[in-house]
């Protein structure tokens, strides 16, 4: 049974919440950055420069107090404002291609521990750590934690009705996107919400295992305040059909002391080896890889497919099991600095020029993990490898935020 509730969010101005909100901040260039900070004085960005400028000039106590004072700011001037009371919504964002809608809530700490809401990756302590503090500090987060259930016919139903009644905001960003946000505050509705998510068994973490880790040891150092706020965490909850997985495509630095001849011969052990030439090709099927190497693209089939578990046979793990760790020397696929990671929704002509240009010698593609291989890696509380997974949608910063 999964428990998820209304909260007091602050939101943007209706006139202004298209000015206000933007994407996460370390997604833009340089430039990018420098223009939103220059010509919008009502980015969110304002309020999270504090955290990323003159880093090793203050402290991050002294850099995350600062964040809480710009937002305390943006709340002063009314660019922000809290709703009067505890709401849901109902949040579609809409791209060329993909139309993603779910539920912003709160969700439980209690579930978080007793595994209703499941995990498939690791986490790093220090990281960990370092956004427990952001949030103390700052006492906020705007960055909802991705949660995905199984699609629930009378939940997409009421999303299908929900949607044709006039919205709080209807909004276009700069990447063309199209944001669209409903208030739910009748409490009736809420509570057949509520109910709804009651029946469901188990919750999976998509994207933010940072954020909700974070969350967890916030709560354990601050239950003792009393801050009711600290027993749950916002989240974004969407229908796991409506999810979309993207994978993480690999590019080496070197062959690790092989010839290119040699290192062919050593894949084939494994793989049947198909040269494609100059056909820009990737795998359309589970155990089949793609490979850039010395201007022509290859195909990898598996030969031996079977496995003895769910993580042995994700293509990720094969990959780092059968190629990677064995034949590159590559062990730690979080730290070593031969081996970077191309997301999956960007062409994989980008690959093939980093190659080119000489600063990588190979480059592999994957087929995306399945949301079935996720799931069953978190009910056996498996963990997937690093950079395994890219999942869409990303939500916008400054939309919505959850005060602790």
């Amino acid at each position: 049974m999964a428990k998820i509730v209304p909260f007091k969010a602050v939101r943007p101005a209706r006139d202004k919440v298209s000015l206000v909100t933007s994407r996460s901040y370390d997604e833009y260039s340089p430039a990018e950055l420098a223009s939103q900070l220059d010509y919008n004085p009502f980015s969110f960005l304002h309020i999270l420069k504090p955290a990323y400028i003159n880093q090793q000039k203050a402290s991050a106590e002294t850099r995350f107090k600062s964040v809480h004072t710009k937002y305390q700011e943006f709340k002063d001037e009314q660019v922000l404002k809290q709703e009067a009371g505890a709401v849901f919504y109902l949040y579609e964002i809409q791209s060329k291609n993909r139309v993603f809608t779910g539920i912003i809530a709160g969700t439980s700490i209690e579930d978080y521990q007793n595994n209703v809401i499941k995990k498939h990756e690791d986490t790093l302590p220090y990281r960990v750590e370092y956004f427990k503090d952001y949030l103390h500090q700052t006492g906020f987060n705007t960055e909802p934690v991705l949660i995905t259930y199984p699609e629930k016919p009378e939940l997409q139903q009421w999303i299908h009705h929900r949607k044709q009644k006039r919205p709080l905001y209807l909004f276009s960003s700069l990447n063309r996107d199209k944001h669209t946000l409903w208030r739910v505050k009748d409490e009736a509705e809420i509570q057949w919400l509520q109910q709804q998510f009651e029946g469901i068994e188990s919750l999976y973490i998509a994207d933010g295992h940072h954020r909700s880790a974070s969350s967890e040891l916030l709560y354990e150092q601050d239950k003792a305040s009393g801050n009711g706020n600290l027993n749950y965490f916002m989240s974004f909850l969407i229908a796991e059909t409506d999810l979309k997985i993207y994978e993480y495509n690999r590019i080496i630095h070197d062959l690790n002391g092989l010839t290119k001849e040699q290192f062919l011969k050593a894949l084939s052990k494994d793989f049947t080896v198909t040269n494609k030439h100059l056909e820009l090709w990737k795998p359309e099927e589970k155990f089949s890889f793609g490979m850039y190497l010395r201007g022509e693209f290859y195909a990898l089939q598996l030969k031996n497919t079977e496995f003895d578990s769910v993580l042995e046979a994700l293509d990720a793990q094969i990959l780092y099991e059968k190629v990677l760790h064995p034949l590159l020397g590559i062990s730690d696929l979080r730290n070593d600095e031969r081996i970077e990671y191309i997301p999956g929704n960007k062409p994989i002509t980008i690959i093939k020029e980093l190659i080119d240009n000489g600063e990588y010698q190979v480059g592999f593609m994957l087929f995306p993990a399945s949301i079935n291989e996720i799931k069953q890696l978190a009910d056996n509380n498996l963990i997937m490898p690093p950079k395994s997974t890219y999942i869409e949608p990303k939500f916008r910063s400054g939309l919505v935020v959850y005060e602790l």
